[in-house]
């Protein structure tokens, strides 16, 4: 059950990536355009000749601000569009569409139930017995002060009802409405009735938010050290995002009124502020408190770490040791992104993640002490500092407070963690055993150099994915891929498959296992690492990383019939064979008048030309897809061989038109089972070539085919096979 909540919540956390990513680009809109239009900052700096008010950036940054403020004000839907791709498995478009379609027919019904029960006046007012802040204006509409849990609510729920039944058959009259149509549909009817639901339940959740936001704030510097702590110690486990947002978008880190408006969250409080910043003499530091002290261990702190740990190094491997621990420091300083430092020693010497966990919350605490009130949108980075804290003045931020503080965490992290680091012999970059490389080299790289070829050339065919693929257990293995901003997260469906000493070669900085849910720790460039894993997974073998060889007895006696080809089969392993589904004249795939299908680049198998309509199931197995223009059909066999049957060439531009389908995706069907019926007539006037290629897409390189028929061939006879060697 622990395993099972903790895949939950990593899923759910990874989700929120989606919507903070865009939080740096609308801070940095805002950022600029309220610093810039503030009539005070243009006096002092003199600025009003270029930044005046009629001036022409004048009018960009004032409308630089309103797009920032737009993005803060409608961070609900963002949320709630963000979580449903982040949650969905697979047609992430679908979902994101349904839960934009869900919270609006949520917040209607709200607002629906409000105008019922007299609480919204005909004339679009709020009754006088409404409690003030209780209601708001979401989009246009008034309904309930929901904040961004609002958003979380429906697109977690979008997200089930998308994976529950993006894949729903429906009875034939009304198959058009089934598969991922069926999703925003179900998601408005589920809606309609959740926003009914919310019009009684949210009230008492609401009152019970703001009994915890004053339970938090009320526990005055000691609910900030608190805070501070189990924030960075959930850091290992990718659980911060689901521990801090509630603070920084929801009443649970505190309300306030600004500009006659009631916010929620501390990050949303000082972001109101900020754009009302001509009215404001400081900034709210009990607001900032959840994210001000981050700038002095990540500024300040982390790099004395990582020249201790340099100055630690084995002389030999200080070079080596120095270049990773400088881009990994000056990442820390710039973006606030910390993973880099913090996982190069927290699998090798826990006890000093214990003391960075311990010191950085404490800087929390120390921050809200000073009244520093310094906002950010990602990570306390110096590019935040200098847009929210040295931009916006220390009159109203205490910025330059970070630097006396900043110096002495310096200090105290480099003392502390040379003290330990050579007390007790830690492993940390530069101390590693000879026989250990200081920089990991991926199996790729290795295999090149000692064959001397180019890198080029084994990079080509993405040794990486492949590598990551097999340590995961084999594509068959891998249920679901995502990333944040540094790690890879896969959930897996046997973790005992997983092999951390491959992955570990793909030079990963750390590996993280619960339940079913892997974290693979890369860096800010895991996006990247993200995108050429799925391209990969798209046509890798379908197949678990052990090779399992799959006999098939039903066709041996089949394959005796075949004398010609008696030798090579004796060099086989084993022998798959695939019948034709068509009937018509068998050729070898280079008689395909198309270079794609003739130079066997989507595929290896044979060519059938049709001279009957009907195209039948080669084997056992299961419709994987069909496409929409109903030229060719993807099938997997209960062997696990995936095909594809590609009546015709160009067939693609006829839209469907000489095709009549009779399967449907995900459909169990038997062999010889009619799939298909073409228009010979039709398609032989209207296509360059009737020739159809029927393909294997997922060949091992151990893994060859082998023609078995050439002239006339009737359906449900054998085509080729697939010899494994």
């Amino acid at each position: 059950m622990k395993d099972k909540i903790f895949g939950v919540l990593q899923r759910v956390g990874r989700s929120f990536m989606l919507p903070i990513a865009i939080l740096p680009v609308a801070g940095l809109l805002l950022g600029l355009g309220s610093s810039f239009t503030n009539e005070t900052t243009i006096a002092t700096y003199h600025l009003q000749k270029v930044l005046g008010d009629g001036t022409v950036l004048h009018a960009l940054l004032t409308i630089m601000n309103k797009v920032g403020s737009a993005i803060f004000d409608n961070l609900p839907l963002i949320f709630a569009v963000g979580v449903a791709i982040g949650m969905a498995k697979k047609e992430k478009e679908v979902a994101a569409l349904s839960s934009m379609i869900a919270f609006f027919v949520m917040h209607i019904s709200i607002s629906a139930m409000l105008s019922i029960n007299g609480k919204i006046l005909t004339d679009g007012s709020i009754a006088k017995d409404v409690l003030e802040g209780t209601v708001a204006s979401v989009c246009g509409i008034q309904s309930l002060q929901m904040g961004v849990f609002g958003g979380i609510i429906v697109g977690l729920g979008v997200a089930a009802l998308h994976n529950r039944f993006h894949k729903i058959v429906l009875p034939n009259a009304l198959s058009f409405f089934g598969g991922s149509r069926f999703v925003p549909i179900i998601s408005t009817i589920v809606y309609m009735f959740v926003g009914i639901l919310m019009y009684f339940v949210w009230p008492a959740v609401q009152n019970g938010i703001y009994a915890l936001g004053g339970l938090v704030t009320g526990t005055g510097y000691f609910g900030t050290l608190i805070f501070g702590i189990i924030k960075r110690a959930l850091i290992p486990f990718g659980l911060h995002h689901v521990f801090y947002m509630p603070f920084w978008q929801t009443a649970v880190g505190g309300t306030m009124e600004v500009a006659g408006q009631m916010v929620q969250g501390g990050q949303n409080i000082f972001f109101a502020q900020l754009a009302d910043s001509a009215n404001i003499t400081h900034f709210s530091a009990d607001a900032t408190r959840y994210f001000s002290g981050e700038f002095i261990f990540m500024i300040f702190g982390l790099p004395g770490a990582a020249l201790a740990m340099y100055r630690c190094a084995k002389p030999e491997k200080k070079k080596q040791a120095g270049g990773l621990l400088l881009s990994a420091a000056l990442a820390s300083m710039l973006t606030g992104i910390t993973e880099p430092i913090e996982f190069s020693f927290l699998f090798v010497a826990p006890m000093l993640f214990a003391v960075q966990v311990v010191l950085a919350g404490a800087a929390y605490m120390i921050a809200h002490m000073l009244n520093i009130a310094v906002g950010l949108t990602f990570s306390g980075g110096f590019l935040d500092l200098f847009l929210f804290g040295i931009l916006q003045g220390n009159a109203k931020t205490s910025w330059v407070r970070i630097i006396p503080v900043g110096i002495i965490y310096f200090i105290l992290y480099y003392v502390i963690f040379t003290f330990l680091i050579k007390k007790f012999d830690l492993k940390t970059p530069g101390r590693e055993d000879d026989d250990v490389e200081t920089k990991l080299y991926t199996k790729a790289d290795v295999n090149a150099r000692k064959e001397g070829q180019k890198t080029s050339e084994t990079s080509s065919k993405d040794a990486i994915s492949e590598m990551i693929t097999e340590g995961l257990g084999g594509k068959k293995n891998i249920s679901d891929v995502d990333c944040c901003a540094t790690r890879l997260r896969i959930t897996v469906y046997d973790t005992e498959r997983v092999n951390d000493e491959i992955l570990k070669q793909t030079g990963s900085r750390g590996i993280v296992k619960k339940g079913q849910g892997v974290q693979i720790i890369y860096g800010p460039h895991v996006t990247v690492i993200k995108s050429n894993l799925e391209d990969y997974l798209e046509t890798a073998p379908d197949t678990y990383a052990e090779t399992t060889v799959l006999e098939n007895t039903e066709t041996k006696t089949e394959e005796t019939t075949v004398s010609e080809n008696a030798e090579n089969e004796t060099k086989a392993k084993s022998t798959i064979i695939i019948s034709s589904p068509i009937t018509g004249n068998a050729a070898d795939l280079s008689a395909v008048p198309d270079e794609a299908f003739a130079g066997r680049m989507m595929g290896d198998g044979a060519a059938v030309t049709p001279t009957d309509a009907i195209i039948t199931a080669p084997e056992d197995g299961e419709v994987a897809f069909v496409f929409d223009t109903k030229h060719a059909i993807g099938f997997e066999t209960e062997s696990g061989v995936e095909l594809l049957i590609h009546v015709g060439v160009d067939t693609v531009s006829l839209n469907g038109e000489g095709f009549e389908v009779f399967v449907e995706n995900g459909q169990k069907v038997k062999k010889g089972d009619v799939m298909m019926k073409i228009n010979i007539p039709y398609l032989t006037e209207h296509a360059p070539s009737l020739c159809s290629p029927v393909l294997c897409t997922d060949l091992d390189d151990n893994q060859k085919i082998r023609l078995l028929a050439k002239g006339e061939i009737k359906a449900g006879e054998p085509l080729f096979a697939i010899d494994l060697y």
